[in-house]
């Protein structure tokens, strides 16, 4: 099976229609297998003046205005998400998209948003616990008849939630790093196990450790697909390259400074050739979708360099 590419942009970084338009059309010309997107409320470094397109709505747009690609929320946080409200709309969506939604969600980590818009922040723990729920919740909503959930959080009484996605379920994708929690809920519940920040080193003993969670729940790791998100720098000349590496820098002040420590971080920089040797080195370790994670939405042309140079060797 072939290595599949996907666009993934920080929403919350100054996305507006125009750019996502552009965005769209990029990912379905260029032969990309899908776009992702964010889904935070604000800046994630302090600047709250950039725009930040509401998720749902624009992935709304998404799904009419495109025809091939996937796409999805990478990923909706249950701190601010009831998951009953996102199997409701992830159905829907699958339904008018002809089933090419995949619904990412996740624990909520950004504490700064949370407390700009009063929204509560609990411990870990609980965060954890509210994503295992969560999960449980939307996969029973799905099932097309009345479901009650005793659990701690996101209880069911009698629930039913129609129109069901097309097939009765639309893919589960849940981020995991944890390797006692977070693992742990993917092998139950995820239909695509998608990891980011890792190492190749790390990334093999991540897949182990969801493997023998598998085993313990009794499921077939092969039922799991496996992707990863990862920042990219991409140019054909070196000049090129440190200029979108700076630019990065600009937006997400945080990334490492210089090529040797983005590269130890585990992230793709350089040539579209050696770009190209590291996702088929991800792709023998297991990876089957990697989602590109462009700092600069707006450097369209980073993206039809990796849409003439990288997508169509990973074919």
């Amino acid at each position: 099976m072939a290595l599949r590419l996907a666009l993934m942009i920080e929403g919350q970084e100054g996305l507006t229609w125009e750019h996502w338009r552009r965005l769209a059309r990029t990912a379905e010309d260029g032969g990309f297998d899908s776009l992702f997107r964010s889904d935070h409320l604000t800046g994630l470094f302090g600047d709250s003046g950039r725009p930040s397109l509401d998720t749902w709505a624009s992935l709304t747009w998404l799904a009419t205005a495109t025809t091939r690609i996937r796409f999805g929320p990478l990923v909706s946080p249950l701190t601010f998400h009831h998951p009953a409200l996102l199997a409701k709309r992830a159905a829907a969506l699958a339904e008018l998209s002809g089933g090419r939604l995949d619904l990412g969600i996740g624990a909520g980590w950004h504490e700064g948003e949370h407390a700009m818009f009063g929204i509560p922040f609990p411990p870990l723990k609980e965060r954890l616990d509210r994503l295992e729920c969560g999960a449980r919740a939307i996969r029973a909503l799905w099932q097309g008849k009345k479901v009650t959930l005793s659990q701690p959080h996101y209880p069911l009484v009698e629930a039913q939630s129609y129109p069901l996605p097309p097939g009765g379920r639309v893919p589960l994708i849940i981020g995991a790093r944890g390797e006692r929690r977070t693992l742990k809920i993917a092998a139950e519940h995820a239909d695509e196990w998608n990891v980011t920040r890792v190492t190749f080193e790390d990334y093999a003993a991540k897949r182990r450790v969801l493997e023998s969670h598998c085993a313990a729940v009794g499921r077939d790791p092969a039922a799991i697909a496996r992707s990863l998100m990862v920042p990219v720098i991409i140019g054909r000349a070196p000049a090129e390259i440190a200029a979108r590496h700076e630019r990065a820098r600009q937006i997400f002040p945080r990334v490492p400074a210089d090529e040797a420590s983005w590269r130890a971080a585990g992230f793709l920089h350089g040539t579209p050739d050696r770009v190209l040797a590291d996702l088929k080195r991800w792709e023998s370790l297991g990876v089957q979708r990697v989602m590109l994670q462009m700092l600069d939405m707006q450097d369209a042309a980073a993206m039809d360099l990796l849409a003439r140079d990288v997508v169509p060797a990973c074919r």
